[in-house]
């Protein structure tokens, strides 16, 4: 596998005028390309730059609003429903997490259903916005129904990740941020794009047998839910997802379940739809809400070196801090460039011929 370098800059530029292409403002352009250069930086590369192609893709269906007018449908002092519009979630989930956060700021939290929107990156994106505030920050999205339920051959729900974020104090935030699948489906599309197999326990074929193709999908298969099957406890990844499900759409009155509209362009929408787009549920509460933000922090950072000295099972090995990979990857990744293997830059100069954009151009690296 060839993986090429990139410095973030030339990668936001370029991101930028993708989304300039097909017609987002530059205000919106640029917040889009910060949600997908968030999660190159922070290493979670099937999530960054490498679905642009997705994401016009399905823009060429019609199926983005790349200029959307994103508003509030429904409101309390400290809730509210959001209709995205059908612009991209990259969008319409910081305008959502930034009304949260207003509401908290006044109330001491703020929760925030959306509707009608897209696939919105990652979900620790928009959760880290309510931790630079003193904030502990809450994302989540339904998805593409691609997971069979315990003991289902059927595909109902997504991989519908859900993200916890908590300031700290010395220490860099904890960000619980995980898909309630057993993998996410952009770790496929990076096993596909290298040749390689996938373990045992991501996905089922269609039959419902263990299968480590990444084709499967392809075929008729499934992802499996958090835990592989019920031995190894895939019914509380079941309960995570579906929980993640009802909050985000069930609630918002976007689509749910097998209606869920899917994000690979070649896939129809469902023809009877329960709701309208993909949704999203977002949340921030003050920690001066609970105790002072100081002794808050002191605590997590007590939690946190706890945690980080416990006895192992090898000698060598330390307990991870959630959270703690994506931010060490984050500062070497600033300082010595993002990589990306060849393929995905093959795809993205096809996509910079097509735009009428400038063609990334980087050196290979081992």
């Amino acid at each position: 596998m060839i993986f090429l370098t990139f410095t973030e800059t030339e990668l936001r530029r370029f991101t930028e005028a993708v989304f300039t292409a097909i017609g987002c403002g530059a205000g919106h352009a640029a917040l889009a390309a910060d949600v997908l250069l968030k999660s190159d930086l922070r290493g979670i590369d099937s999530h960054g730059v490498a679905r642009l192609s997705g994401y016009v893709r399905l823009w060429e269906k019609k199926r983005i609003n790349a200029q959307p007018d994103i508003r509030i449908v429904h409101e309390t002092l400290t809730t509210a429903t959001i209709d995205g519009d059908a612009g991209l979630g990259l969008i319409v989930a910081p305008f959502a997490m930034k009304v949260a956060i207003e509401k908290a700021k006044t109330y001491g939290s703020g929760w925030i259903s959306v509707k009608n929107s897209n696939h919105f990156g990652i979900a620790g994106y928009h959760a880290l916005m309510a931790v630079e505030q003193d904030m502990v920050g809450i994302s989540m999205t339904n998805a593409s129904p691609l997971v069979a339920p315990t003991y289902a051959n059927e595909r109902l729900l997504g991989t519908n990740p859900m993200c916890y974020a908590f300031p700290a104090g010395t220490y860099p935030p904890v960000v619980v941020d995980m898909a309630t699948a057993a993998a996410a489906n952009g770790k496929l599309e990076i096993a596909q794009r290298s040749g390689s197999e996938i373990p045992e326990g991501w996905v089922q074929d269609a039959s419902g047998l263990s299968a480590t193709d990444p084709h499967e999908l392809k075929k008729g298969g499934s992802l499996l839910p958090l835990g592989s099957d019920k031995e190894h406890g895939s019914h509380k990844g079941y309960g995570l997802g579906a929980a993640v499900d009802i909050l985000s759409a069930v609630l918002s009155g976007a689509n749910y379940g097998p209606w869920v509209p899917p994000f690979v362009a070649f896939l129809e929408p469902a023809s009877d739809p329960v709701g309208e787009g993909i949704g999203h549920f977002l949340g921030a509460m003050r920690v001066d809400g609970f105790r002072p933000v100081e002794d808050f922090k002191s605590h997590m950072d007590t939690w946190i070196r706890r945690f980080k000295s416990a006895k192992t099972v090898e000698p060598g090995q330390q307990v991870v801090i959630p959270g703690e990979p994506e931010y060490e990857a984050e500062a070497q990744r600033r300082q010595n460039g993002i990589p990306l293997i060849d393929i995905v830059v093959r795809d993205l100069n096809e996509l910079a011929e097509k735009l009428g954009i400038e063609r990334l151009s980087a050196r290979e690296i081992s």
